[in-house]
């Protein structure tokens, strides 16, 4: 991922300087497990255990002659370890260094996932309950339907990202998975209880039936789970990007002193961050399909998941990690502008009361077939600009008497209901962990 896009903790974990110090943790603790078994003398271990990983700039020297990456790296790692090497990389295969190392990448930027997830849904949570009682017009297709409260709309993307996480975790549990069982998976050159001890070492799991490689459905379930988290990071954009609005200006985003918003236009404010969540979601997407594109391999194993897999991988956890962050400052951030809500709420009229001035004639014992068209009736005369709704429908024949006159017409179209009504769900939010 370019760097624009990188936050330090997550670019570490997807450096090369991190995966060839992860490479070295595999083979040492291969070199240990045999060591314990007599097969490795204790001065060898010694001097592999003490030895560096190798300089990346030599790697890379190396790769360009021999045009195989894990050679490479074994090469310049042995240089710095001398004849002890010998013992390096015995009885593995590539696939076991790669996937097992790769593993250990994914969960720890799993781990730095999990916590921008944990920060945002907190976030979520503290400005949903500060807006607990904002009143707010609810929308159906972008047009006026009924009254909501904006703690209410707050409420339901916290929620959606914490579903995020539980499929985050499971999605970690899922690629936390090593395999040191050589080549075509059969254990011929080590056996199992090798593989056993040196996965529990790094608190990995075994494969269940390794390949060679680490079944790579795993992946694509963890590259899935990002995107979904994407899309929830693009359904909050988008409702943020309408809210701000000109037309609508019921909230937007934080606009720093000195901040410019266009080149030729000065009086600017952009919704800039939530489109780039936007576009942040759009990448996680592909990269899930590239993913599930890299299951089916040939026999025990191809190699043409392993170039896809150099970019979707640190791509789609860079990205993410970057959309995480910027939406938990959006929203702690987001400026609300709650008079343009309650006018936007009164604009219409009367309007967003359509339905709580149905039930009231059908609680008054009219049919519903009967209480909708005179509401209906009222709805469009007051939508075409007749005048308000309330005394369009007060002017329908029975109307006035079915509901008590206008005292008991404003008593149903209160708004302030819907505030108390939201309470169960905002009950179930502060249970949250």
């Amino acid at each position: 991922m370019i760097p624009r896009y990188t936050l330090p903790e997550m670019g570490t974990v997807w450096s090369e300087t991190t995966r060839f110090e992860l490479y070295a943790q595999v083979e040492a603790a291969v070199v240990r497990a045999r060591a314990r078994r007599g097969l490795v003398p204790a001065g060898d271990l010694a001097v592999i255990e003490q030895a560096p990983p190798p300089d990346p700039a030599r790697v890379h020297e190396l790769d360009a002659q021999l045009h195989h990456d894990v050679i490479a790296f074994l090469t310049a790692y042995g240089e710095g370890i001398g004849a002890p090497a010998r013992h390096v990389h015995y009885g593995m295969t590539s696939s076991d260094l790669i996937d097992t190392a790769l593993a250990l990448q994914l969960a720890r930027a799993a781990d730095l996932l999990l916590q921008r997830l944990d920060t945002l849904v907190a976030v979520l949570g503290e400005r949903a309950l500060e807006h607990r009682a904002t009143l707010a017009l609810g929308r159906t297709h972008g047009v006026a339907a009924e009254p909501t409260t904006f703690g209410l709309k707050l409420a339901s993307h916290a929620f959606a990202f914490d579903r995020d996480r539980r499929r985050l975790r499971g999605a970690r549990d899922a690629v936390a998975v090593g395999t040191i069982s050589g080549a075509v998976g059969t254990y011929a050159n080590l056996p199992a209880e090798v593989e056993a001890e040196v996965l529990a070492e790094l608190s990995l799991h075994p494969e269940d039936a390794p390949t060679q490689v680490v079944a790579r459905d795993r992946h694509a379930q963890f590259l899935t789970a990002l995107a979904l988290a994407g899309a929830n990071l693009e359904r909050l954009a988008t409702e943020i990007r309408h809210l701000q609005r000109t037309e609508v200006r019921e909230a937007e985003e934080p606009f720093a002193e000195g901040q410019k918003g266009s080149s030729a236009m000065p009086h600017k404010r952009n919704p800039i961050v939530a489109e780039r969540l936007t576009g942040v979601a759009r990448l996680l997407r592909g990269y899930a399909i590239a993913g599930l594109e890299d299951v089916a391999l040939w026999h025990e194993r191809d190699i043409s998941h392993s170039s896809v897999e150099r970019v979707v991988l640190p791509d789609a956890c860079c990205v993410l990690d970057y959309g995480l962050e910027r939406a938990a400052w959006l929203v702690g951030g987001l400026r609300v502008n709650i008079s343009r809500m309650r006018a936007n709420l009164e604009a219409s009229g009367g309007l967003a009361g359509s339905s709580a001035a149905l039930l009231a004639l059908v609680d008054a014992g009219w049919s519903r077939e009967r209480a909708y068209a005179a509401v209906q009736r009222a709805a469009m005369a007051a939508w075409e600009g007749g005048c308000g709704f309330k005394e369009l429908l007060l002017a329908e024949p029975g109307v006035a008497e079915a509901v008590g006159g206008a005292a008991g017409l404003d008593s149903a179209l209160d708004p302030a209901r819907f505030v108390a009504n939201a309470e169960p769900v905002l009950k179930r939010l502060e249970e949250l962990p």
